[in-house]
Protein backbone atom coordinates (compact mmCIF):
# COMPACT_ATOMS: atom_id res chain seq x y z
CA UNK A 1 0.00 0.00 0.00
CA UNK A 2 1.26 3.49 -0.96
CA UNK A 3 2.67 5.85 2.41
CA UNK A 4 1.38 8.90 3.53
CA UNK A 5 3.10 11.85 4.03
CA UNK A 6 2.92 13.76 7.34
CA UNK A 7 0.89 16.41 5.05
CA UNK A 8 -1.86 13.77 3.77
CA UNK A 9 -2.00 12.11 7.40
CA UNK A 10 -2.60 15.25 8.95
CA UNK A 11 -5.38 16.08 6.26
CA UNK A 12 -6.99 13.13 6.64
CA UNK A 13 -7.35 13.35 10.19
CA UNK A 14 -8.94 16.56 9.64
CA UNK A 15 -11.46 15.25 7.52
CA UNK A 16 -12.53 12.54 9.50
CA UNK A 17 -12.55 14.62 12.38
CA UNK A 18 -15.21 17.05 10.32
CA UNK A 19 -17.24 14.43 9.25
CA UNK A 20 -17.53 13.11 12.84
CA UNK A 21 -18.94 16.56 13.83
CA UNK A 22 -21.75 16.30 10.74
CA UNK A 23 -25.31 16.51 12.54
CA UNK A 24 -26.50 13.49 10.97
CA UNK A 25 -26.79 10.27 12.23
CA UNK A 26 -28.24 6.39 11.42
CA UNK A 27 -25.37 3.87 9.55
CA UNK A 28 -26.12 4.73 5.63
CA UNK A 29 -23.87 1.63 4.55
CA UNK A 30 -26.00 -1.31 5.24
CA UNK A 31 -28.99 0.65 4.95
CA UNK A 32 -31.52 -0.61 5.37
CA UNK A 33 -30.78 -3.72 7.43
CA UNK A 34 -34.28 -4.14 9.13
CA UNK A 35 -38.03 -3.41 8.32
CA UNK A 36 -38.79 0.14 7.95
CA UNK A 37 -42.11 1.79 9.47
CA UNK A 38 -43.75 4.14 8.26
CA UNK A 39 -46.11 5.93 10.74
CA UNK A 40 -49.32 7.56 8.93
CA UNK A 41 -50.34 9.68 11.64
CA UNK A 42 -54.99 9.38 11.05
CA UNK A 43 -56.74 6.47 11.50
CA UNK A 44 -56.82 2.76 9.41
CA UNK A 45 -59.16 3.04 6.46
CA UNK A 46 -58.78 7.10 5.85
CA UNK A 47 -57.12 8.58 3.10
CA UNK A 48 -53.41 8.26 4.52
CA UNK A 49 -53.71 4.59 3.94
CA UNK A 50 -54.30 5.11 0.46
CA UNK A 51 -51.47 7.22 -0.11
CA UNK A 52 -48.79 5.28 2.38
CA UNK A 53 -49.89 1.67 2.53
CA UNK A 54 -49.17 1.14 -1.70
CA UNK A 55 -46.17 2.79 -1.31
CA UNK A 56 -45.23 0.48 1.63
CA UNK A 57 -46.00 -2.55 -0.68
CA UNK A 58 -43.79 -1.51 -3.48
CA UNK A 59 -40.96 -0.84 -0.93
CA UNK A 60 -40.41 -4.81 -0.91
CA UNK A 61 -38.55 -4.61 -4.06
CA UNK A 62 -37.08 -1.42 -3.53
CA UNK A 63 -35.70 -1.28 0.25
CA UNK A 64 -37.25 -4.49 1.39
CA UNK A 65 -39.50 -5.35 4.73
CA UNK A 66 -41.69 -2.46 5.17
CA UNK A 67 -44.77 -1.15 7.43
CA UNK A 68 -47.19 0.76 8.35
CA UNK A 69 -48.37 1.80 11.61
CA UNK A 70 -51.38 4.35 12.41
CA UNK A 71 -50.99 6.51 15.29
CA UNK A 72 -54.03 8.87 15.18
CA UNK A 73 -55.23 11.42 16.83
CA UNK A 74 -54.88 15.81 17.40
CA UNK A 75 -55.09 16.33 13.45
CA UNK A 76 -51.98 13.70 13.42
CA UNK A 77 -50.12 15.59 15.68
CA UNK A 78 -49.86 12.47 18.13
CA UNK A 79 -48.09 10.32 15.31
CA UNK A 80 -46.05 12.99 13.63
CA UNK A 81 -44.55 13.68 17.06
CA UNK A 82 -43.68 9.94 17.79
CA UNK A 83 -41.55 10.50 14.61
CA UNK A 84 -39.87 13.52 16.01
CA UNK A 85 -38.74 11.49 19.18
CA UNK A 86 -37.37 8.17 17.44
CA UNK A 87 -33.45 7.77 16.61
CA UNK A 88 -32.66 9.54 13.02
CA UNK A 89 -31.79 6.33 11.55
CA UNK A 90 -33.94 5.98 8.91
CA UNK A 91 -36.42 3.29 9.91
CA UNK A 92 -39.25 5.32 11.49
CA UNK A 93 -40.39 7.71 8.40
CA UNK A 94 -43.16 9.62 8.88
CA UNK A 95 -46.61 10.09 6.28
CA UNK A 96 -46.57 13.74 6.57
CA UNK A 97 -49.04 16.64 4.60
CA UNK A 98 -49.48 20.23 5.06
CA UNK A 99 -51.62 19.96 8.38
CA UNK A 100 -48.94 17.77 10.31
CA UNK A 101 -45.67 19.94 8.95
CA UNK A 102 -47.35 23.26 9.05
CA UNK A 103 -50.50 23.97 10.42
CA UNK A 104 -50.18 22.10 13.93
CA UNK A 105 -47.06 23.13 14.93
CA UNK A 106 -47.92 26.78 13.82
CA UNK A 107 -51.75 26.82 15.62
CA UNK A 108 -50.77 25.37 18.78
CA UNK A 109 -49.50 26.87 21.65
CA UNK A 110 -46.93 24.46 22.91
CA UNK A 111 -46.28 21.95 20.16
CA UNK A 112 -44.77 18.48 20.74
CA UNK A 113 -42.87 19.44 17.85
CA UNK A 114 -41.95 22.57 15.24
CA UNK A 115 -42.00 22.91 11.35
CA UNK A 116 -38.22 22.03 11.29
CA UNK A 117 -37.79 18.87 13.31
CA UNK A 118 -37.84 16.75 10.06
CA UNK A 119 -36.42 16.69 6.94
CA UNK A 120 -38.58 16.25 3.29
CA UNK A 121 -37.94 13.45 1.28
CA UNK A 122 -40.21 12.55 -1.32
CA UNK A 123 -43.55 14.25 -2.61
CA UNK A 124 -45.62 11.37 -3.08
CA UNK A 125 -49.15 13.14 -4.41
CA UNK A 126 -51.03 16.35 -4.47
CA UNK A 127 -54.73 16.07 -3.31
CA UNK A 128 -57.86 18.54 -3.38
CA UNK A 129 -60.02 18.76 -0.42
CA UNK A 130 -63.90 18.43 -1.54
CA UNK A 131 -67.39 19.90 0.43
CA UNK A 132 -69.48 17.00 0.30
CA UNK A 133 -72.67 17.12 1.91
CA UNK A 134 -75.79 15.59 2.83
CA UNK A 135 -78.33 14.74 -0.08
CA UNK A 136 -80.87 15.41 2.08
CA UNK A 137 -79.30 18.95 2.28
CA UNK A 138 -81.24 21.04 -0.46
CA UNK A 139 -77.87 22.15 -1.97
CA UNK A 140 -76.62 21.07 -5.31
CA UNK A 141 -73.71 23.53 -5.34
CA UNK A 142 -71.22 25.49 -3.47
CA UNK A 143 -74.06 28.70 -3.63
CA UNK A 144 -76.80 27.04 -2.52
CA UNK A 145 -75.56 25.93 0.49
CA UNK A 146 -74.41 29.46 0.98
CA UNK A 147 -77.28 30.35 0.85
CA UNK A 148 -79.26 27.95 2.59
CA UNK A 149 -76.48 28.95 5.73
CA UNK A 150 -77.38 32.03 5.53
CA UNK A 151 -80.92 31.32 6.26
CA UNK A 152 -80.25 29.00 8.64
CA UNK A 153 -77.46 30.58 10.72
CA UNK A 154 -76.36 28.07 13.41
CA UNK A 155 -78.02 25.06 11.80
CA UNK A 156 -75.51 23.47 9.89
CA UNK A 157 -72.14 21.50 11.07
CA UNK A 158 -69.07 20.33 9.24
CA UNK A 159 -66.53 17.93 9.79
CA UNK A 160 -62.55 17.75 9.67
CA UNK A 161 -59.73 15.58 10.91
CA UNK A 162 -59.01 17.87 13.82
CA UNK A 163 -58.65 21.65 14.72
CA UNK A 164 -55.84 23.12 13.13
CA UNK A 165 -55.73 20.67 9.96
CA UNK A 166 -55.65 21.99 6.22
CA UNK A 167 -59.62 20.35 6.13
CA UNK A 168 -60.33 22.87 9.19
CA UNK A 169 -58.49 26.26 7.44
CA UNK A 170 -60.19 25.57 4.27
CA UNK A 171 -64.11 25.48 5.99
CA UNK A 172 -62.91 28.66 7.93
CA UNK A 173 -62.03 30.26 5.02
CA UNK A 174 -64.98 29.46 3.00
CA UNK A 175 -67.21 30.69 5.62
CA UNK A 176 -65.44 34.09 5.99
CA UNK A 177 -64.94 34.27 1.98
CA UNK A 178 -68.80 33.99 2.22
CA UNK A 179 -70.07 36.61 4.40
CA UNK A 180 -69.42 35.10 7.77
CA UNK A 181 -71.21 32.26 7.57
CA UNK A 182 -72.58 30.22 11.06
CA UNK A 183 -71.69 27.09 10.69
CA UNK A 184 -70.53 24.95 13.43
CA UNK A 185 -67.01 23.07 13.27
CA UNK A 186 -67.23 19.18 14.36
CA UNK A 187 -63.73 18.11 14.73
CA UNK A 188 -63.15 13.96 14.27
CA UNK A 189 -60.36 11.78 14.73
CA UNK A 190 -60.31 11.29 11.12
CA UNK A 191 -62.29 12.02 7.99
CA UNK A 192 -63.51 8.73 7.73
CA UNK A 193 -65.81 9.25 10.83
CA UNK A 194 -66.91 13.09 9.75
CA UNK A 195 -67.70 11.29 6.49
CA UNK A 196 -69.80 8.53 8.07
CA UNK A 197 -71.60 11.08 9.95
CA UNK A 198 -72.63 12.56 6.91
CA UNK A 199 -73.94 10.04 5.74
CA UNK A 200 -76.00 9.15 8.88
CA UNK A 201 -77.19 12.59 8.73
CA UNK A 202 -75.39 13.34 12.36
CA UNK A 203 -73.70 16.51 10.26
CA UNK A 204 -74.43 18.67 7.38
CA UNK A 205 -71.02 18.76 6.07
CA UNK A 206 -67.65 17.30 5.50
CA UNK A 207 -64.48 19.02 3.82
CA UNK A 208 -62.54 16.09 3.16
CA UNK A 209 -59.06 14.80 1.12
CA UNK A 210 -60.75 13.04 -2.10
CA UNK A 211 -60.67 9.44 -1.71
CA UNK A 212 -62.23 6.48 -3.56
CA UNK A 213 -64.82 6.36 -0.57
CA UNK A 214 -65.90 9.61 -1.41
CA UNK A 215 -66.81 8.95 -4.73
CA UNK A 216 -68.50 5.77 -4.38
CA UNK A 217 -70.62 7.37 -1.82
CA UNK A 218 -71.21 10.10 -4.29
CA UNK A 219 -72.06 7.43 -7.25
CA UNK A 220 -74.32 5.47 -4.42
CA UNK A 221 -76.01 8.61 -3.73
CA UNK A 222 -75.17 8.72 -0.25
CA UNK A 223 -73.51 11.72 -0.17
CA UNK A 224 -72.89 14.59 -2.72
CA UNK A 225 -69.68 16.07 -3.91
CA UNK A 226 -70.26 19.99 -4.31
CA UNK A 227 -66.64 20.96 -5.32
CA UNK A 228 -63.20 20.61 -4.84
CA UNK A 229 -60.46 22.85 -3.79
CA UNK A 230 -57.93 22.51 -6.87
CA UNK A 231 -57.35 25.51 -9.32
CA UNK A 232 -58.71 23.04 -12.27
CA UNK A 233 -61.21 19.85 -12.21
CA UNK A 234 -59.85 16.54 -11.11
CA UNK A 235 -58.50 14.22 -14.49
CA UNK A 236 -60.06 11.46 -11.80
CA UNK A 237 -63.24 13.14 -11.45
CA UNK A 238 -64.04 15.64 -14.00
CA UNK A 239 -67.28 15.93 -13.13
CA UNK A 240 -67.05 17.81 -9.59
CA UNK A 241 -66.44 21.24 -10.00
CA UNK A 242 -63.60 24.03 -8.44
CA UNK A 243 -64.76 26.71 -5.70
CA UNK A 244 -63.23 28.80 -7.96
CA UNK A 245 -66.10 27.28 -10.71
CA UNK A 246 -68.70 27.60 -8.12
CA UNK A 247 -68.32 31.32 -7.75
CA UNK A 248 -65.52 31.70 -4.81
CA UNK A 249 -63.08 32.96 -6.85
CA UNK A 250 -60.04 33.18 -3.77
CA UNK A 251 -60.67 29.66 -2.74
CA UNK A 252 -57.91 27.37 -3.76
CA UNK A 253 -56.01 24.65 -1.76
CA UNK A 254 -53.73 21.92 -3.10
CA UNK A 255 -52.56 19.58 -0.65
CA UNK A 256 -49.91 17.34 -0.20
CA UNK A 257 -48.72 14.03 1.21
CA UNK A 258 -44.78 13.23 1.79
CA UNK A 259 -42.41 11.11 3.44
CA UNK A 260 -40.61 12.35 6.13
CA UNK A 261 -37.52 11.50 8.09
CA UNK A 262 -36.58 12.82 11.35
CA UNK A 263 -34.51 16.00 10.82
CA UNK A 264 -30.70 14.30 11.52
CA UNK A 265 -30.98 11.50 9.35
CA UNK A 266 -27.65 10.85 7.11
CA UNK A 267 -28.30 12.17 3.76
CA UNK A 268 -27.83 8.97 2.30
CA UNK A 269 -30.17 7.38 3.75
CA UNK A 270 -32.34 10.66 2.71
CA UNK A 271 -31.13 9.90 -1.08
CA UNK A 272 -31.72 5.91 -0.43
CA UNK A 273 -34.95 6.06 0.18
CA UNK A 274 -35.82 9.29 -2.16
CA UNK A 275 -34.50 7.44 -5.16
CA UNK A 276 -36.71 3.71 -4.59
CA UNK A 277 -39.52 5.68 -4.19
CA UNK A 278 -39.03 7.77 -7.05
CA UNK A 279 -38.73 4.34 -9.16
CA UNK A 280 -41.61 3.09 -7.05
CA UNK A 281 -43.42 6.25 -8.23
CA UNK A 282 -42.75 5.13 -12.22
CA UNK A 283 -45.22 2.07 -11.49
CA UNK A 284 -48.00 3.00 -13.95
CA UNK A 285 -49.97 0.58 -11.47
CA UNK A 286 -49.21 3.28 -8.84
CA UNK A 287 -49.81 6.50 -10.46
CA UNK A 288 -53.18 5.01 -11.32
CA UNK A 289 -54.61 3.88 -7.67
CA UNK A 290 -53.61 7.67 -7.15
CA UNK A 291 -55.28 9.45 -9.47
CA UNK A 292 -58.21 6.91 -9.41
CA UNK A 293 -58.68 8.83 -6.16
CA UNK A 294 -58.79 12.28 -7.59
CA UNK A 295 -54.75 12.64 -6.84
CA UNK A 296 -52.06 13.33 -8.88
CA UNK A 297 -48.98 11.77 -8.38
CA UNK A 298 -45.63 13.18 -8.00
CA UNK A 299 -43.16 11.55 -10.31
CA UNK A 300 -40.33 14.03 -10.34
CA UNK A 301 -40.01 14.76 -6.52
CA UNK A 302 -37.09 15.19 -4.35
CA UNK A 303 -35.37 16.02 -1.08
CA UNK A 304 -34.28 19.10 -2.03
CA UNK A 305 -37.77 20.23 -4.00
CA UNK A 306 -40.27 18.88 -1.34
CA UNK A 307 -38.69 21.01 0.86
CA UNK A 308 -39.56 23.76 -1.17
CA UNK A 309 -42.79 23.20 -1.70
CA UNK A 310 -42.97 22.77 2.35
CA UNK A 311 -41.03 26.12 3.04
CA UNK A 312 -43.64 27.92 0.76
CA UNK A 313 -46.90 26.48 2.45
CA UNK A 314 -45.25 27.43 5.32
CA UNK A 315 -44.92 31.11 4.15
CA UNK A 316 -48.31 30.85 2.56
CA UNK A 317 -50.38 30.05 5.42
CA UNK A 318 -48.50 31.34 8.26
CA UNK A 319 -50.52 35.34 7.25
CA UNK A 320 -53.51 33.32 6.79
CA UNK A 321 -53.58 31.52 10.08
CA UNK A 322 -52.78 34.69 12.02
CA UNK A 323 -55.67 36.63 10.12
CA UNK A 324 -58.11 34.04 11.36
CA UNK A 325 -56.97 33.65 14.76
CA UNK A 326 -56.87 29.89 14.14
CA UNK A 327 -55.82 28.13 17.42
CA UNK A 328 -55.50 24.51 18.04
CA UNK A 329 -56.89 23.06 21.65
Amino acid sequence: MPSLSRRDFVNAAAFAATVAGFPRCGNAVDYPSRPIRLVIPYAAGGPGDQIGRPWVERMSSQLGPSFVENISGAGGAIGTASVAREKPDGYSLLLGNGSTQVIVPLTTPNPAYAVDDFRAIYRLINSALVFAVSPSLPAANLQDLIAYAKANPGKLSYGTPGIGTGNHLVGELFKQQAGGLDIVHVPYRGSSQATNDVVAGQISLVVAVMSVQLQQLGRAGRIRLLAVTTERRLSGAPDIPTAIESGMPDLSYEGWFGLFAHKMTDDAIIDRIAQATRAAMSDPGLQESYRSQGMEPDGDSSPDKFQRIVDATTASLAPVIKTIGLKSQ
